[in-house]
């Protein structure tokens, strides 16, 4: 068989399906063409909250961060100045 013919077949089964399934429809297009708009809708929105909590959470991870890394600053900087200290003290 020729790939002609394969994707000719294909081609007529998809067009044959379609038609079936307008003809078969339980509802008007338009009330179809709605419905699929608001799942659509839905679905956006659910994305753009699973974002925004996405947002959120990475947000508050890096402020926790760089809370911890403001600290350990802190911390060598005292190290630092005993060490400094000691070293003055040692001269002397």
């Amino acid at each position: 068989m020729s790939a002609g013919k394969v994707v000719l077949g294909v081609v007529a089964g998809a067009a044959t399906g379609a038609l079936l399934g307008i003809l078969f429809a339980p509802a008007r297009g338009s009330v179809t063409r709605r419905s699929i708009c608001r799942k659509g809708e839905h679905e956006v929105d659910a994305l753009k909250d699973k974002f925004s909590d996405f947002v959120d959470s990475i947000t508050d991870r890096f402020a926790k961060v760089k809370d911890e890394v403001s600290d350990l600053i802190d911390d060598v900087e005292l190290k630092v100045e005993e060490v400094e200290k000691d070293q003055k003290a040692s001269k002397k």
